[in-house]
């Protein structure tokens, strides 16, 4: 990939003809090679704000707070730090949230001109509660949080503060004096500046002869005015380093108009050896520490076939960490959409000092520590501190700031079937044939950019596609759906309708100078449009209205790919950081790019249906609050074993920080699987929350029955086992849509207390209720699961099985095994009657499974809807409690006030750990009694109620005597 970006700019000036052909080249040497060129993507020692930010060491702060300056009303403290070197000023702001949150502000006090504040991400101004001062004296002030002997201390010279609860400091912020804030300054060696400080020097001469023939003691106090302090230490000569006017990457220059504006902010957590968050990395769930090597890395990069196992940044930003022993989990969101790294390190030995405000010295020297440190390239330091304690509280918290995940349409949650590309039309209609012909389910079938007309977004190829609506009404027919690929990088083309809008109109982002950024993308030259503009993403989402995206139908739903954004001839694959968006450089706002992109899309999917209908989006890049909008995929993996088991850890690392619907392309987008890996990724696909196969252009075709019967059945059954657990998949995505918590979850999650969950990365929990080992290893003739939970026993749902939990299992596998346990004391809704698509088994009955724990009790829920509206806000929704207790299984509403009716009724009930009863009786609504049919197997001690007959929606109660 090295030449590729020589290639480009060659290719920038060939004729407009040719540039179809160009990009399938460029599009060809990109992928052609295997591995990532590490070479296009900065290390922090290319990016000049990092390695002046990590060239500071940890010691004493040049910052203190100035106490005089304090102000406290009933929602915030607000007080000056000062640099002593420089002699700017800061203005600190403190809040108490709503929820056990703390939040804390820095900006400059006087900035040359107004820094960037990260809009739309939260989902309201956080309420606030009131602060109360508990102490003050010349060294700090102690602020008291309200619930639990909570307390913020805030010491003033060097300035830091550490958050307490009782003795235990919770978290310290600046404890390691790496609070950095370069403020904006005028550039010394241009011409406008050496006219302005000469006049402003030649009048402060002036002024400062008269006043002292006035005033002898005038130019005294003069000098000790803080405010001229200031200025008098901006005279003296900054030091000046490479690259903070301008900065060059290979053959990329950026102007740096605005010069150094980096910040920097150290957060100590003693107590802590597990840190989580921060993605998108190809890593494990646990983070590393960062000292031998580069920082984590958030900024959205469209990285071709990424490697595994490193901090390098991907396509995806959410900066939110987590940190959890077993005591607590705190979190981290550090509310800023520039380029930033997080260096992470622990010393279990270097322990810090505290202030003789904190009066006393914590524990032995063996108290493990974590240290994290996050460095941004411009905006303010805006960071809140979730303070638990537990990891569902910090779920809340961090819900209650960005939203929660979106309710997806239930088809969403089904298999969908893609690869760029299928080529035409009949493509289309011979693969979804296929599915029926091989009895294998599917919901979705995926365009990629093959099928608009010439790489123009809203089009449709007119030879390969020319009847698009006569494709969709024939999958509508069959209650299946399509995805066509919208992407955010616009042709230049005047004769392309989108283009001319958007050019007329003045919405595309501007370079530098002022004119239409363009860059290199898959239709050649384009343009990109300015989605942080509200009236852009307005005008965009009308574009989705069926009157306007011609061919386009209500099962036609929308995928944004190459909006980190991509730009092919750009500096490390995107956008130049001095190009423009109003008044804001792209520096600023990057990691919102793609963010912006999915919610005006969303939003034009929903206004289409006149508010009525969910949307689904797939989007590649993200930011914090993305889970507003639809699902994320992990990108432009590769068909390697590794590849498949970092599709767990990447995916929980999103559902911890609020994404949900993650998943990975199944089989490897890059290169060709063999069927071992083929077979084992759908059955790992089967279980994680977004399920899509997909595949790169140069691949053989990989359609589930192209690998022989044995493997078409193994396919087959891992895809039916979704659609049967179809139920209770929608239900977490209900859960998370209302609560905030992960579908897909790690262990420690549940099990909070247990060290032996804190690093798992190779199984997960969905929901509580289902837990799921994978088998991700070649030739694999075992695996062993840790079955958490000392007093709680799992239950295999394939052979009824019963385990003790607290327990490393051994499991014997064959290529038909995927290791799945229902916990003991959980009740899980299946729908066994598998058909084509799950619009199909919308009325179809239910099965429940009921798993007994020790206590023999069990409890679960039934969660129904239309499946597809908006209706269930408006409570048209069924919401019922299945609870197991004294021999009695009975279905009470849990939404009274809600209203909604369905023709799915119970057709059978599965006990696991049950005894043999000698009757069964049903008690329905209005207190009709009969008896139902049952089978024991006292082998397994396996109960199942044949056809117990009520509708799902109803009260009603099964006795067993």
């Amino acid at each position: 990939m090295g030449g590729v970006k020589r290639s480009i700019i060659k290719m920038a000036t060939f004729t407009e003809r040719m540039a179809p052909v160009l990009v399938l080249l460029l599009a060809v040497s990109l992928s052609g090679t295997w591995a990532v060129d590490r070479g296009n993507f900065k290390t922090c020692d290319q990016s000049a704000f990092c390695k002046r930010q990590r060239a500071l060491k940890p010691g004493e702060s040049p910052y203190r707070a100035l106490l005089e300056t304090m102000e406290l009303t009933n929602t915030r403290l607000t007080l000056q730090l000062i640099n002593d070197n420089n002699k700017v000023r800061l203005l600190l702001e403190l809040y108490r949230l709503q929820g056990n949150i703390t939040r804390v502000k820095i900006n400059e006090l006087k900035p040359l001109k107004p820094r960037y504040e990260v809009p739309d991400v939260l989902i309201r101004e956080p309420p606030t509660e009131p602060l109360s001062l508990l102490s003050q004296d010349e060294n700090g002030v102690v602020l008291s949080l309200g619930a639990e002997s909570q307390r913020v201390i805030v010491s003033a010279r060097p300035f830091r503060l550490d958050i307490m609860e009782g003795r235990d400091v919770l978290m310290s912020l600046n404890s390691r004096g790496l609070l950095a804030f370069e403020h904006l300054r005028m550039r010394k060696d241009t011409f406008s500046y050496k006219v302005t400080s000469t006049v402003a020097s030649v009048w402060d001469n002036i002024k400062r002869v008269f006043s002292s023939q006035a005033d002898p003691e005038a130019e005294k106090k003069e000098e000790a005015d803080p405010a001229n302090q200031a200025e008098t230490a901006k005279e003296e000569e900054e030091k000046v380093e490479d690259g903070m006017w301008e900065e060059t990457f290979k053959s990329h220059a950026d102007s740096k108009p605005n010069g150094p504006s980096a910040i920097s902010l150290d957060f100590s957590l003693p107590g802590v050896e597990h840190v989580y968050g921060i993605p998108e990395h190809a890593d494990t769930l646990r983070l590393k520490t960062t000292d031998n090597g580069d920082p984590y890395r958030l900024y959205n990069l469209d990285v071709f076939q990424y490697e595994l196992y490193n901090p390098m940044a991907l396509y995806g930003a959410v900066p939110v960490m987590l940190a959890h022993n077993a005591q607590r989990t705190t979190g981290i969101f550090w509310l800023n959409a520039a380029e930033t790294w997080v260096d992470i390190s622990s010393n279990t030995a270097g322990k810090t000092v505290f202030g003789k405000m904190l009066d006393y010295v914590q524990g032995s020297s063996e108290t493990p520590q974590t240290d994290v440190r996050w460095i941004s390239e411009s905006g303010i330091i805006d960071v809140f501190i979730m303070l638990g304690p537990t990891p569902k509280d910090i779920f809340s918290q961090y819900a209650s700031l960005t939203g929660t995940q979106s309710f997806p349409p239930l088809a969403a949650l089904a298999y969908h079937q893609c690869r760029w590309n299928y080529n035409d039309q009949e493509d289309v209609q011979t693969v979804d044939a296929g599915f029926d012909e091989h009895d294998i389910p599917y919901d979705f079938i995926w365009l990629d950019i093959e099928h608009t007309d010439g790489k123009r977004y809203f089009t449709w190829d007119p030879h390969k596609f020319a009847t698009p609506k006569e494709m969709l009404q024939g999958l509508v027919d069959k209650k299946r759906k399509m995805v066509a690929i919208v992407d955010p990088h616009i042709k230049v083309d005047s004769n392309y309708k989108i283009h001319n809008e958007i050019r007329s109109r003045g919405f595309y982002i501007k370079n530098k100078d002022g004119g239409d950024y363009e860059g290199w993308c898959w239709p050649g030259s384009a343009g990109y449009p300015d989605f942080t503009r509200a009236d852009m993403r307005a005008w965009w989402a009308s574009m989705f209205a069926y009157d306007q995206y011609e061919g386009s139908m209500e099962n036609l739903y929308t995928w944004n790919d190459m909006n980190e954004p991509s730009v092919f001839n750009g500096p490390e694959v995107t956008m130049h950081k001095d190009a423009m968006h109003g008044a804001w450089e792209h520096r600023d706002v990057h990691n919102l790019y793609g963010f912006y992109v999915q919610m005006a899309t969303a939003e034009g999917l929903i206004q289409r249906s006149g508010g009525v209908e969910r949307p689904f989006v797939l989007t590649r890049a993200f930011f914090a609050g993305s889970q507003r909008y639809g699902a994320v995929w992990t990108g432009d993996n590769a068909a390697e074993w590794d590849h498949l088991k970092i599709s767990i850890p990447m995916c929980l690392s999103l559902g911890l920080v609020g994404i949900s619907f993650c998943g990975a392309d199944v089989g490897g987008f890059f290169k060709s699987p063999s069927t071992e890996l083929l077979v084992r990724w759908y059955q790992t696909g089967a279980y994680q929350p977004f399920f899509r196969a997909h595949a790169h252009l140069d691949t053989p075709r990989r359609e589930p029955w192209l690998f022989g019967p044995e493997n078409t059945a193994l396919i087959r059954e891992a895809v039916r086992q979704r659609y049967t657990l179809l139920p209770y998949w929608y239900q977490q995505f209900y859960q998370a849509h209302e609560t905030g918590q992960p579908v897909m979850r790690p262990l420690w999650v549940e099990y909070p207390q247990d060290p032996a969950t804190f690093a798992l990365d190779d199984e997960f929990l969905i929901g509580r209720d289902l837990l799921v080992h994978p088998v991700t290893e070649e030739g694999a003739r075992g695996v062993t699961a840790y079955l958490p939970g000392k007093d709680e026993v799992w239950f295999d749902v394939h052979t009824f099985q019963k385990h003790n939990g607290a327990q490393n299992l051994y499991i014997p596998v064959t290529m038909s095994s995927i290791p799945v346990f229902q916990r003991g004391g959980s009740i899980i809704p299946r729908k066994l009657r598998v058909r084509r698509s799950s619009t199909c088994m919308e009325h179809d009955p239910y099965t429940l499974y009921v798993a007994l724990n020790p206590q023999r009790t069990a409890e679960g829920e039934l969660y129904i809807d239309d499946g597809h509206t908006f209706n269930y806000e408006k409570k048209e929704f069924i919401h019922r409690r299945l609870s197991f207790a004294n021999n009695i299984l009975s279905s009470v509403n849990l939404a009274p006030d809600s209203q909604f009716s369905t023709r799915s009724w119970i057709e059978r009930i599965i006990i696991l750990g049950a005894s043999k009863p000698s009757k069964v009786t049903l008690k329905t609504v209005g207190g009709q009694e009969s008896q139902v049919e049952f089978e024991f197997d006292a082998s397994m001690s396996v109960l199942t109620l044949r056809k117990p007959g009520m509708n799902a929606g109803v009260d009603w109660t099964l006795m067993l005597q």
